[in-house]
């Protein structure tokens, strides 16, 4: 009887310690009983089998039955708990524009900007803003989005972090290699600054989920790398009359601009009416990137969405910032709307200015 109970304790507990779900474990300690009962109840005494699993049928059954009971009680104290859990009242949720103590004094220099001021910074705390990737130019957004004090964030993607994300991905770190993106940056973030809402979608965006998406957010920053996602965020974005702060790198180059038909600056397809051929873009693991190079473009993307909450200063709308970190250099472009875009027809739909 021992060594079945050895094999039934490793089971459980070795079990769990290599991440075995319980339904699996308990599916696997059933057959193991079911395999004992049988020796007993087939085979004859005296048999060998009988000695090597020992004890009786009856010992058997009667251990059977106590395990049931046993588990039995664990389920109903399970059920009873869930039922408490549902019965009970969700937290209150602290008003959206009231900062909690100790907020004022992280948000100082903030708040003395005389173009932010308590009023800017009470904007950021009630706005909700959307970042499109948790890889170069999302991870430094992301993390200056939440030490900004931006009240909500959400972030999607839908990748794992591996070694070669680490040289220019600073929001994720080498314990988390292997975890998914989106709960390696909500940590991240959470650990900057416990004051501010994470929402990770684990996900890659689509024709059926990214409308809703956007319509919940106030603004939109795009950091990813393929086309089909920079035309279907750029597509909701327009239609909801949100402003996309979108981000691009290309090995020692990085741009970036604000795409806002809403308030007639061009959007994203006015300016790249197609995709280029895939040896004209390539990725950044074809073509490589150096590592600072994104920082640089993700705390601009971070800047100018502070700035469109705030109504700070001029964004950059109808304007694209090219950074050359080879030489040093820097400068702007004017970007105009085309009338035949088919996203935004060229058409402007004024709204109320909002920076």
């Amino acid at each position: 009887m021992m060594l079945v109970l050895v094999i039934a304790a490793l089971i459980w507990w070795g079990g769990a310690y290599v991440g075995v779900s319980r339904a699996a474990r308990a599916g696997a300690l059933a057959g193991l009983y079911g395999v004992v009962l049988l020796v007993h109840a087939l085979l004859p005494e005296g048999h060998v089998l009988r000695g090597v699993v020992g004890g009786s049928l009856a010992g058997w059954l009667i251990l059977g039955g106590v395990g049931v009971l046993i588990a039995g009680y664990s389920a109903l104290l399970r059920r009873l708990r869930r039922q408490v859990d549902d019965a009970a009242p969700p937290p209150a949720q602290p008003d959206a524009g009231t900062f909690a103590e100790g907020e004022l004094d992280r948000y100082a220099r903030h708040i003395v900007l005389r173009e932010i001021g308590g009023m800017g910074q009470r904007r950021l705390k009630q706005a909700r803003v959307l970042v499109v990737g948790a890889g170069g130019l999302g991870s430094p957004a992301l993390l200056y989005l939440a030490a900004g004090g931006v009240g909500t964030i959400g972030v999607v993607d839908d990748d794992v972090v591996d070694h070669g994300n680490l040289q220019r991905q600073i929001i994720h770190n080498d314990a988390g290699i292997g975890s998914a993106k989106v709960f390696s940056a909500k940590a991240a973030m959470e650990a900057l600054n416990p004051y501010v809402v994470v929402r990770p979608y684990r996900r890659r965006l689509d024709e059926s989920s990214v409308a809703a998406l956007v319509e919940e957010y106030d603004v939109v920053l795009d950091g990813t790398d393929n086309f089909e996602t920079r035309y279907l965020v750029n597509a909701a974005c327009v239609a909801a009359g949100k402003p996309l702060i979108s981000g691009a790198l290309s090995q020692w180059e990085g741009q970036l601009s604000v795409f806002d038909p809403a308030h007639d600056a061009p959007c994203y397809q006015c300016i790249f009416p197609q995709a280029p051929a895939a040896e004209l873009a390539p990725s950044c693991a074809e073509a490589g990137v150096l590592g600072p190079l994104p920082g640089v473009v993700g705390a601009m993307m971070a800047a100018e969405c502070i700035k469109v909450l705030a109504g700070a200063g001029q964004v950059l709308r109808g304007e694209m910032m090219i950074y050359d970190a080879l030489w040093g250099e820097s400068r702007k472009i004017g970007l105009s709307r085309r009338a035949d875009c088919p996203t935004c027809g060229g058409v402007a739909v004024q709204k109320p200015a909002s920076g």
